[in-house]
């Protein structure tokens, strides 16, 4: 099995199983964190008057709703993610909020997408998880009409988001077998490097590449703090593994670690981002 086959599989059957269902059960919790860079997100759309949007590893939906409802009755949004379980999460909330935004359960480097059906692209942390981006992304631009925008938030370098890191290297004494991020593989800092992020996107049929620094200041309850850690990232997909006594010793530690974060009742840090736009071009790709 070659490299790319390998890391897609693992892609899969990680939003498939555990981390899928964990960000379904945290959902409330995540939208209301990162409710700026979706406010940033579906400010971009209605820059562009797009009427026919995709979300691109939509989760569990909170920026397909958002979207959907700016465009109105005349627009549409089609959220698109690998996970089942997310996937069902997001079906579930825009039938209960009667928003209408459709979903399809896919793996966007692959699914067959109408040619040039969409206004634009979006995605909010939901395009580093390709195992070859530049065959996704060229698959994202013949679903796109010529001259239609891509706008995407991805993270910045791990040494300038400490709150996204917190966990991991705290808890790594503790957990020797951890996995170790690796940033030249699919996973939230794959586009950390912006040389990377424009080559990748000049070479699968985008242009007019804009990519740009922004800090957002993120909050969330203090009180879902180690409901946050315990159940995503790679010490919550860990935990489950370790027995009872290591994981209270892994919890109480690294919530110690949280510390600076805590302000009275809110946990409040900086996502140090990429806010990425480009054009679809208009030259002939295939």
């Amino acid at each position: 099995m070659d490299a790319a086959r390998r890391a897609d599989d693992e892609q899969a059957a990680r939003w498939k199983g555990p981390a899928g269902h964990a960000w379904g059960e945290l959902k409330g919790v995540l939208d209301e964190m990162f409710r700026p860079i979706e406010e940033l997100l579906v400010d971009a759309v209605a820059a562009e008057q797009a009427r026919h949007v995709v979300d691109v590893g939509c989760g569990t939906g909170g920026l397909t709703l958002a979207v959907a409802r700016r465009l109105g009755p005349e627009g549409r949004c089609v959220g698109v993610d690998i996970s089942e379980p997310m996937i069902s999460t997001a079906r579930e909330y825009a039938e209960q909020e009667d928003v209408p935004a459709s979903f399809v359960c896919a793996d966007a480097q692959e699914h067959a997408f109408e040619p040039g059906a969409f206004d634009a692209v979006v995605s909010r942390f939901g395009v580093m998880f390709f195992p070859d981006p530049v065959r996704a992304f060229a698959n994202l631009r013949r679903a796109v009409r010529d001259e239609g925008a891509l706008r995407c938030v991805v993270w910045r370098d791990p040494a300038e988001n400490p709150f996204m890191t917190t966990a991991q290297r705290a808890a790594s004494p503790l957990l020797p077998d951890l996995p170790v991020r690796r940033p030249d593989e699919p996973g939230q800092f794959a586009f950390a490097d912006a040389d990377k992020v424009r080559r990748i996107l000049a070479e699968s049929g985008w242009t007019g590449i804009d990519i740009r620094p922004v800090d957002v200041v993120c909050t969330l309850p203090e009180k879902e703090l180690v409901r946050y850690f315990t159940r995503l990232g790679p010490v919550g997909m860990y935990l489950p593994e370790v027995d009872e006594q290591t994981r209270e010793r892994v919890v109480e530690t690294v919530r110690a670690a949280f510390e600076p974060f805590v302000h009275g009742s809110e946990v409040r840090f900086t996502a140090a981002c990429w806010t990425v736009g480009a054009r679809a071009s208009s030259a002939k790709f295939s």
